[in-house]
């Protein structure tokens, strides 16, 4: 019989952006970086890795936090790594406030400061397995990330490898077509295929991980650092989203599937509201379904852009804070 007794942390990335000492930074290196696109006629900056509401801060993380701690009370430790920010949480029980460890992005790019300040997710993704005192078993959120059921950690493990969320796909067609990288909803994707081709996979057959909990190994990343350490560093100096970069968590996962350590769950546990698709929805469909016996079986949700999704549901808060306490008190 497998033991899952090693000890799991998770870490949540989080920014508040409307904060003025965060916006004026990073207004003054957006500028920066777009006056060099064009001293060195080079494309772009990606829309994706420039729209303000990526940094936009609604109350996530208090829902991100209450909600593990609610459904996965075995989490030894709570990293939110930031910039130089304290996020203001909710009352938390004693024993839940000390699991908490806030760890600023100093900590992470430690010898890599010239990569600083950075705005780009996935620079911060490339460098979290580095946070001091991090378990080699751990669960990476982004804040919209929220569990709303109990788990366990086989839910994430199996025997020491992770336990994937996701499908196979084929992104021939994305990378015969040069132009679409240009697009904001496609960034992902080639990030996703970056990774999967630096582990030996190619275009049509990426496991395009879901917008879900990341479990993952320290080791595995600490290695593939070794591996591809100038790939790392390049990775981790945009200080906004590109498409030439590889999503680290991406990568990891083929990693893992190439060693054959990893597991793909064969069911559906999670929702994932963007808003494009909560539009055809309505507000009946959602308390239907989370009254539903569909919404048995879903253990984690991802609400994308919660204020844009308020705009077609007010109550959203509502069934989100019904959603993540399902289980508990907390």
């Amino acid at each position: 019989m497998t033991s899952f007794m090693f000890e799991v942390d998770a870490v949540i990335t989080w920014v508040d952006g409307a904060d003025p000492v965060h916006r004026a930074k990073r207004e003054r290196h957006l500028a920066l970086a777009q006056a060099d696109v064009v001293a060195q006629a080079r494309a772009p900056l990606h829309d994706n890795g420039t729209n303000p509401h990526r940094w936009l801060c609604s109350d996530e993380l208090n829902y991100c936090v209450r909600s593990i701690a609610n459904n996965a009370p075995w989490v030894r430790r709570i990293w939110i790594v930031t910039d130089k920010q304290t996020p203001e949480i909710m009352q938390l029980p004693p024993e839940i406030a000390a699991k908490i460890s806030i760890v600023d992005h100093s900590e992470i790019f430690a010898g890599h400061d010239d990569a600083l300040p950075t705005f780009n997710s996935l620079s911060i993704e490339t460098m979290l397995w580095r946070i001091p005192g991090l378990a080699e078993h751990f669960l990476y959120l982004n804040d919209d990330v929220f569990l709303t059921a109990p788990v366990t950690r086989s839910d994430f493990f199996a025997g020491d490898g992770p336990v994937l969320r996701g499908q196979w796909a084929d992104h021939s067609d994305l990378v015969a077509c040069g132009a679409r990288r240009d697009d904001a909803s496609m960034l992902n994707h080639y990030n996703q295929i970056n990774a999967a081709q630096m582990i030996g996979y190619t275009a049509d057959q990426v496991f395009e991980s879901a917008h879900v909990v990341h479990p993952m190994q320290r080791s595995v990343m600490a290695q593939l650092f070794d591996t591809y350490r100038d790939a790392f560093i390049a990775n981790a100096s945009f200080r906004f989203r590109d498409a030439g970069q590889f999503l680290p968590q991406s990568l990891h996962n083929h990693a893992c599937l190439a060693d054959g350590s990893a597991a793909i769950l064969d069911t559906r546990d999670y929702l994932h509201v963007a808003v494009g698709a909560v539009d055809a929805w309505s507000a009946d469909d959602v308390r239907g379904y989370l009254c539903g016996r569909e919404w048995d079986a879903i253990k984690f949700i991802c609400v994308n852009d919660l204020p844009e999704v308020e705009r077609s549901f007010p109550d959203a808060r509502l069934w989100i804070e019904e959603a993540i306490s399902r289980s508990g008190a907390v």
